[in-house]
């Protein structure tokens, strides 16, 4: 098993769905049925398209965490090819900042707030927890990776900061004009469950993603917000609802996601209480 191959294993066990990078750290270009997306191509990762291509020729879109998947044949055959693995930030509940030359670090340095860095050939990647879409020439030497694009992958660095949730400063670069303005949320109207049983979190980082996948599914619902937010909260507790990794911080983030997008906090706690109900919880 070569070094690329292994790495993307681990990673797909930390749910960070990765794919292999060709020379000039590009992603594997379309096989012949799929060129110019001819198979009905793979526009998102909800929504895939009928392509059944068992080889990583759709670039962001190919990412995946199955790991019979990453070592099938056609995959196999392109990690011997590989120079690099990419991952989809989005995907795996992040944003990447892209601090593409010196100028663009020292923005940032003045601009955003500090979280883990990595560093690049030429710059920096700023990690941040949560998911937004992805943007580029943002600002001068800047770009935004995360939904729907793909960064390679280079570590978690080597710094001694911990990963900042996704501030507002970051998710501003990407909006074309100002968003409406928003009624702030109630407080907190439903506990965190005791939990009790064993943990299954390998790293805090696993739940913290989780959370901010469940937000980033409540603020991209543009339909059946209820339901939404009901089948958000019943995944997040049947998942972690169990062991007490769960506290009230986090319960917090989701009620305000789901407030945000107009659900009442009445709805918000019948929502939570429902779907504690339905899991024996």
């Amino acid at each position: 098993m070569n070094e690329h191959l292994r790495t993307a294993l681990d990673l797909a066990a930390s749910q960070i769905p990765v794919l292999p990078l060709r020379a000039g750290k590009v992603p594997f270009g379309n096989c012949r049925r799929c060129q110019d997306n001819a198979c009905g191509g793979r526009p998102n990762m909800k929504n895939p398209g009928p392509c059944t291509c068992p080889g990583p020729c759709h670039g962001w879109a190919a990412a995946t965490t199955d790991p019979h998947v990453i070592t099938s044949g056609p995959w196999r055959r392109a990690w011997l090819q590989a120079e690099a693995v990419a991952y989809h930030p989005g995907g795996a509940g992040l944003t990447v900042v892209d601090l593409d030359n010196a100028d663009a670090i020292a923005w940032a340095r003045e601009n955003l707030p500090a979280t883990q860095t990595v560093p690049t050939t030429r710059g920096e990647h700023w990690l941040y927890l949560g998911a937004m879409q992805s943007a580029n020439a943002v600002r001068p030497g800047v770009d935004i990776k995360s939904t729907m694009a793909y960064a390679r992958w280079l570590g978690f660095g080597t710094g001694t900061r911990t990963m900042t949730y996704l501030p507002d400063a970051v998710r501003a670069l990407a909006v074309s004009k100002p968003a409406a303005p928003r009624s702030a949320p109630q407080p907190l109207t439903a506990p965190a469950p005791s939990g009790g049983g064993q943990c299954r979190h390998r790293t805090p980082a696993y739940l913290e993603r989780g959370i901010a996948m469940a937000e980033q599914r409540i603020t991209g619902a543009s339909e059946a917000v209820h339901t939404t937010v009901y089948r958000t909260f019943l995944a997040v507790l049947s998942t972690h609802g169990r062991c007490g990794c769960l506290t009230d911080a986090h319960v917090t983030r989701l009620f305000t996601a789901a407030q945000a997008k107009g659900e009442s906090p009445r709805h918000c706690t019948d929502a939570w209480t429902n779907a504690r109900t339905r899991l024996g919880l």
